[in-house]
């Protein structure tokens, strides 16, 4: 069966981030697709510090939920990150917990589904959707869109639930990624390989 990660960026376990997020597995369940929630909490998440030792282990230097995630990273098709927006930008600990997981990935990202849901109060939200895309739009992933940018809006979750069209828009971006879950399943069967990338080219600005 196939297997979504969905990150909760937000300090409220059960909040409006979690409301949207929550909306997209009920409905990827009634298609058949699994997923499986990671909540970053409260306590602070380091950010990446350059350190450069997960090149050789594969791991990130600092032993918390991120190298919980990288040991799985095979399990899962597809990632949907979601966070609040702050000051018309993703989570603090979301952006770090990011950075430092796909720094680390080494590239085992590459063709998975990729996902992005932000829930605001009012504004700010295409932003931070657009922020959190970023890591996905240089990792070889296959981003999922939906009928609208994927946010919700609210202050609470009982905002969020009277939010009609932002929850139609979780329901569809579900429904896109099992569509296009199938469609690999379909390309595998058929034989079809995933790209073979060059080896990277790095070009260093020096004046």
């Amino acid at each position: 069966m196939s297997k979504i990660l969905l990150i909760n960026g937000s300090p409220h376990e059960h909040g409006c981030t979690y409301t949207a997020l929550k909306e997209v597995a009920d409905t990827l369940a009634a298609g058949g697709v699994d997923s499986e929630f990671v909540y970053l909490g409260t306590k602070p998440v380091a950010g990446c510090i350059a350190c450069g030792s997960c090149a050789g282990t594969g791991r990130c230097a600092f032993g918390d939920q991120v190298n919980e995630v990288l040991e799985k990273l095979d399990e899962y098709d597809g990632i949907v990150t979601g966070s609040p927006v702050y000051y018309a930008g993703p989570s603090g600990q979301i952006c770090a917990f990011l950075d430092r997981l796909f720094y680390a990935s080494g590239g085992r990202m590459a063709g998975k589904l990729a996902a992005a849901v932000v829930s605001c109060r009012r504004g700010g939200a295409s932003a931070a959707f657009d922020r959190l895309n970023k890591y996905f739009t240089i990792s070889n992933m296959n981003v999922v869109s939906s009928q609208y940018w994927n946010q919700v809006h609210g202050k609470v979750p009982e905002d969020v639930r009277k939010d009609k069209e932002g929850l139609q828009t979780m329901r569809t971006l579900a429904r896109n990624i099992i569509w296009n879950l199938k469609n690999m399943e379909a390309g595998r069967a058929a034989g079809v390989e995933p790209p073979e990338y060059e080896a990277k080219e790095y070009t260093n600005f020096i004046r």
